[in-house]
């Protein structure tokens, strides 16, 4: 066989796989962003969300509306209220510290 198509025979054959990967290949998948939000505990009152961005909204006249069930924990009452509300925006819990519950939902 002459070099000069052994050389152009090898150059297609790579040349077409190289085309076959391309076409046939999975589409990147991109790492969805997230955006966190945070209950801070800090009494019924005091309570508030920090939001994207750094908005601090008090949520404690939200709280008031509903009444808390004798023998219910205050605390876990009202973070739980605080949760739900978030859900309704698409949150989700993200974790949780001793003061804090941190939400996340994909970013919009």
């Amino acid at each position: 066989m002459n070099p000069k198509n052994l050389i152009i025979g090898i150059f297609l054959v790579a040349f077409g796989a190289a085309l076959a990967s391309k076409l046939f290949a999975a589409e990147t998948q991109t790492q969805p962003t997230y955006e966190y939000v945070t209950i801070r505990w800090a009494g019924r009152d005091n309570t508030h969300v920090i939001r994207p961005g750094g908005h601090v909204e008090f949520i404690g006249p939200e709280l008031r509306k509903s009444t808390k069930p004798d023998r219910a924990d205050e605390r876990s009452f009202y973070l739980n209220l605080a949760m739900n509300g978030l859900t309704k925006d698409g949150f989700e819990f993200a974790g949780i510290t001793p003061d804090d519950i941190i939400m996340k939902r994909a970013r919009r």
